[in-house]
């Protein structure tokens, strides 16, 4: 579903390496948390993904399709959710969620539907009607999952999306992307929260200084450390290697 080769990007002219000779592989199903340090290169690799910066070297394909060759195709679809997103704040929440099922070509029975459920899903029903510039941040990132579930895309690719949720949000995105992989959609995410990555991936890929060190399920990555108890353990040593 997600498969990336011998992928490079640099900055100041090639004295800064973001990400260097990365391949990687993600299926159909699987949940996949994508762990760094700060500056590691997550970031980086997941806008060349969405088709954000463009490569130095190396393919990222998709669902199929080519990011350098198919963006328009890669982008249809996937849901991309950002770092730090930014949002139309002059519109009301249910003009935006119209403006994304707009841009998705979601139907008008589908988005019937679906709206409802995802703005009660995240505490947003009482809200959807104000203009988004009176919304606290964790309203916001979570009117922008909205959002992005919208059009119930075959690949997730959020780049810290627990970011500003309150517990019962970040617990019921869990479950969602959890059932969402059982109907055979692909998670890729980025996150610092250690505790969640272990509980929710299926494999998880580390990334140091622009190059992925450590992939798989968190027994295999066990194998890899002497800290073998927490997630937490084994990124903190493999990272000071």
């Amino acid at each position: 579903m997600i498969e990336i080769v011998n992928l490079s990007k640099s900055y100041r002219k090639g004295e800064v390496k973001a990400v260097d000779n990365l391949n990687l592989k993600v299926k159909a199903g699987e949940i996949f948390g994508f762990l760094g340090p700060n500056g590691a290169g997550k970031t980086t690799t997941i806008k060349m993904m969405v088709g954000l910066l463009k490569p130095d070297r190396g393919s990222i394909t998709i669902n199929g399709f080519d990011i350098s060759r198919q963006p328009l195709e890669v982008k249809k679809s996937i849901s991309y959710v950002p770092e730090s997103p930014e949002i139309y704040e002059k519109l009301t929440g249910i003009e935006y969620l119209n403006f994304m099922a707009d841009v998705y070509s979601v139907p008008g029975a589908v988005r019937r539907e679906k709206i409802p459920a995802l703005l009660d899903l995240f505490s947003l029903s009482g809200v959807v009607g104000d203009l988004i510039q009176s919304y606290s941040h964790g309203m916001r990132q979570k009117l922008i999952l909205v959002g992005a579930l919208l059009h119930e895309p075959e690949v997730y690719i959020l780049d810290e999306p627990m970011v500003g949720l309150d517990p019962r949000s970040a617990n019921n995105l869990k479950n969602y992307l959890r059932e969402s992989c059982s109907r055979g959609k692909t998670v890729f995410f980025s996150t610092h929260i250690l505790e969640v990555a272990e509980r929710l991936c299926h494999r998880i890929g580390i990334i140091h200084k622009g190059r992925l060190i450590a992939c798989g399920t968190l027994e295999e990555l066990r194998e890899l450390a002497e800290s073998k108890e927490t997630l937490e353990n084994i990124f903190l040593e493999l990272t000071e290697k």
